[in-house]
């Protein structure tokens, strides 16, 4: 299965498994994900892990599943946490401001000045929102 197929595949709660078994750091069984996600059934939990199966992101493991391909393009996985990729941006233009406020001030401020203020400013504010709109809608 290609690779736009298997993004297909990640859609509402299966995505939710899939974020789930990223997250894990040991095999995950049936049972185990119905519970932690209260999945219905174990039947609804084997559904969703064999339709990623299927696509080619999870692996057979230990008695459980785990996954076997990273997909989530706006996330970065750092040891079992799932961070949004705008956060190292947003980090990056808080860094920029900082220096510029504290750092860069003329004696005597000029226009160049409060524009490259005001854009580093716009500039962290964009990050820092899509990173918290990312988090919140869970689209990690």
């Amino acid at each position: 299965m290609s690779s736009d197929d298997s993004k297909e595949v990640l859609r509402g709660t299966t995505l939710v498994v899939y974020r789930f078994l990223l997250k894990s750091n040991k095999p995950v069984g049936t049972r185990e994900l119905q519970r932690a996600l209260n999945l219905s059934s174990p039947s609804v939990a084997t559904y969703h892990l064999s339709k990623l199966e299927d696509a080619g992101l999870l692996k057979r493991e230990g008695g459980g599943f785990t996954v076997s391909k990273f997909l989530l393009e706006n996330s970065v996985k750092v040891n079992r946490f799932l961070v949004p990729r705008f956060l190292f941006y947003a980090v990056f233009a808080v860094a920029a401001l900082a220096v510029e406020l504290a750092l860069m001030m003329p004696t005597q401020l000029t226009r160049e000045y409060v524009f490259s203020v005001l854009v580093t400013a716009i500039l962290a504010f964009f990050c820092i929102y899509e990173t918290v709109k990312t988090w919140l809608r869970g689209n990690l």
